[in-house]
């Protein structure tokens, strides 16, 4: 609460807030519905919006507890709940068809077509991937007119926003779940580097904010629910400085240099420079720098109630009648009567000037006397004493009127049925390539999924061949998607009519142009309400999350096949910032793969497609052994990033000797599962 009041009073329009689950910050101090419901109404006073954190994934035996938390936090007076999770996005619209749906930058929304999914689905607002330059947030601005918010300042995550399963893999800590161990700021060594290969500044585009209104971005988004109080004021205060006068004063951008940063911060995203000068990690001096003398100037900055409401007030006065003071907000009207009649004025009666000095004592609230209209019969005097103690009740009044919680409609909404394909044993298998290399063994699966940028020839000669050839579309859309647009329409030309699709402004565009769109995993999705949401998008099969485990896999319900990944060196980060820019690597000398090293000697492979860069585990995943032991399963997916054509074939044909190729495996999380 004190970092919630630090942001009011230091100039917030709104704060995010997390309850005690479900929240991306699940290590955070959040908040009791009764401690939410006190926080509204404060809030509210102050003409500051409340926005819920619901954006973390949901396993099926969570999403009632999920509802029902949102329901009892709309009741507190919350005024939009921000989500991950699609199924229980879908859920909350059933269940609360008024309260505003906004969408976390969890959902990995970086294109135009993005955004218009997310409102179409009914979504209000989208927070943006933090990646995207100013010419892309541009773009998503002119194509669509869903509320556009966009991270102004605080840290940035090495990966996408939730596309990242760094931390569940290495330690079963999800980061879609609220249990990141930020393993990405540890040693991760490249040849050249500085050490701290995952790890970059954080972002400030307090500069740019009267920039980004301009362009149509409705929010301004500062991160730093885990930070403390006099970080939250002083990036508040900077951004209020930033959109008020233009720009930010040298002081007000040292201040905030000096409470928090990692060697300074960076607009590199922003400005679509991508180089060495994203990087960076927390030294001494940037510790140092938040002296006591520095915490203690920001805390007294904010000891005083920011004056954030102006009232009306208007005093009848005359003789022999009871003083009557109405206060208005404009919305809410209280009106307060003098215990006593006014007495006539043995000298001076009571004038406008002060009447308007007794009302204007507003201090220790939030309110400001906007204008006074004063009746009098030119005979009459109230003591200031008097005066006061009216001021003081009627602000007590419309205190209390500004900070009730409006009233909250909820339907009832039955969940869809779960474990509907439960005896199911995959028998298929699809196979993903990074490459043209396919090996004739491979007709046997059922889709074959290539770059999208593969040479058509390749394409053409593979259909020819009888394979069944079909295109995934980049998780990493980032101002590509009219490149992706006109190649899809290239591929249709050739008989191309299926597509991967792991972001849901590709579900959204594929759908739209006609094609079998099947999900991939980076749609995360963890349970039934987000399968048939998707299959409700148009979703012909997915993949689903490889953050479940086998008993979760087995009750998800839905109707379209669903499969897993069950070979592969999983990908645990997507990145538009390649480590190797940090690096002696460079873009012309790379082949599209290297090799990262933690400080436990693990190497973990940098996979480049020319626009993102994944990182893949060090360990391969292999469920040859065990494959039989999934139920609800309708096909496996071999997944090839680095594999040669030995490597390829040896791999499928483990699935029928089960033996590995390899002499370390994981088994991934499938039976370890994540917090």
């Amino acid at each position: 609460m004190e970092s919630v009041i630090a942001g009011v009073r230091s100039g917030a329009d709104a704060v995010y807030i997390g309850a005690k689950e479900f929240s991306a910050r699940a290590s955070a101090e959040n908040f009791s519905i009764d401690e939410i419901k006190s926080l509204c109404a404060y809030c509210r006073e102050r003409n500051v919006k409340v926005y819920l954190t619901l954006n973390t994934l949901v396993f099926d035996d969570e999403l009632k507890e999920a509802l029902t938390l949102c329901q009892d936090a709309y009741k507190a007076g919350i005024d939009a709940v921000i989500v991950q999770d699609l199924g229980l996005a879908m859920l909350i619209k059933k269940s609360m068809p008024k309260l505003p749906l906004h969408a976390s930058t969890q959902l990995s929304v970086h294109t135009p077509e993005g955004a218009k999914a997310l409102k179409d689905l009914g979504f209000q607002r989208v927070v943006l991937s933090r990646e995207l330059s100013k010419a892309e947030i541009k773009e998503i601005a002119d194509a669509t007119d869903i509320e556009l918010e966009v991270f102004v300042h605080g840290a940035l995550c090495m990966s996408v926003s939730g596309q990242c399963y760094f931390s569940a893999m290495l330690g079963s800590r999800s980061g879609n779940r609220g249990r990141c161990a930020q393993p990405c700021r540890l040693p991760f060594k490249l040849k050249g580097g500085n050490g701290y290969a995952l790890s970059l500044k954080d972002s400030s585009l307090v500069d740019y904010l009267k920039e980004l209104e301009d362009m149509g971005v409705k929010s301004a988004k500062i991160e730093g629910r885990m930070k403390r109080p006099e970080y939250v004021s002083a990036a508040v205060r900077a951004c209020r400085e930033g959109l008020d006068e233009g720009k930010v004063s040298e002081k007000t951008a040292e201040t905030l240099k000096s409470v928090f940063s990692r060697t300074g911060f960076t607009d590199g995203y922003y400005k679509g420079k991508r180089d060495k000068n994203l990087f960076g990690y927390r030294q001494k001096e940037d510790v140092t720098s938040a002296t006591n003398k520095l915490l203690s100037e920001i805390r007294n900055s904010y000891k005083d109630e920011r004056k954030a409401a102006g009232l009306s007030m208007s005093l009848s006065l005359k003789c022999d009648e009871k003083a009557e003071l109405t206060v208005s907000d404009g919305i809410n009207t209280v009106t307060v009567y003098s215990e006593s009649d006014a007495e006539i004025a043995k000298s001076s009666p009571s004038s406008k000037e002060s009447v308007e000095r007794s009302l204007s004592k507003t201090g220790g609230t939030p309110y400001y006397l906007k204008d006074l209209s004063f009746t009098t019969d030119e005979k009459a005097i109230i003591p200031a004493s008097v005066l006061n103690s009216m001021r003081r009740e009627a602000l007590e009044k419309i205190s209390l009127l500004r900070g009730k919680a409006p009233s909250a409609e909820i339907l009832p909404v039955t969940l869809n049925r779960t474990g509907t394909k439960a005896e199911n044993t995959a028998e298929k298998f699809t196979a993903r390539f990074t490459d043209t290399d396919v090996p004739e063994d491979f007709k046997e699966a059922e889709r074959i999924f290539l770059p999208l940028f593969a040479p058509l020839n390749e394409y053409e000669r593979l259909i020819k061949n009888n394979f069944n050839v079909c295109a995934e579309i980049p998780r990493g859309m980032f101002g590509i998607e009219n490149q992706i647009k006109l190649r899809l329409a290239e591929l249709k030309k050739i008989g191309v009519k299926a597509v991967l699709a792991s972001n849901i402004g590709a579900v959204y565009l594929a759908n739209k142009m006609g094609f079998d769109v099947h999900g991939g995993f980076g749609l995360n999705i963890t349970n039934t309400e987000s399968l048939v949401a998707y299959e409700e998008m148009g979703l012909k099969s997915a993949e689903l999350s490889f953050e479940l485990t086998k008993n979760q896999i087995k009750e998800i319900g839905g109707n379209i096949p669903r499969g897993i990944i069950a070979a592969g060196y999983l990908p645990l980060m997507l990145l538009r910032a390649c480590p190797n820019l940090n690096s002696s690597v460079k873009c012309s000398t790379c082949t599209g793969s290297t090799k990262m090293q933690d400080r436990l000697g693990e190497n973990f492979i940098l996979k480049c497609d020319g626009n993102c860069t994944e990182i893949l585990n060090s360990v391969y995943l292999s469920l040859c052994n065990e494959i039989d032991i999934f139920c609800g399963v309708d096909f496996f997916t071999l997944r090839f990033s680095v594999e040669n054509s030995v490597e390829k074939v040896e791999n499928i044909r483990s699935f029928s000797s089960k033996h590995h190729i390899f002499s370390k495996i994981t088994r991934g999380l499938y039976l370890r599962g994540v917090k």
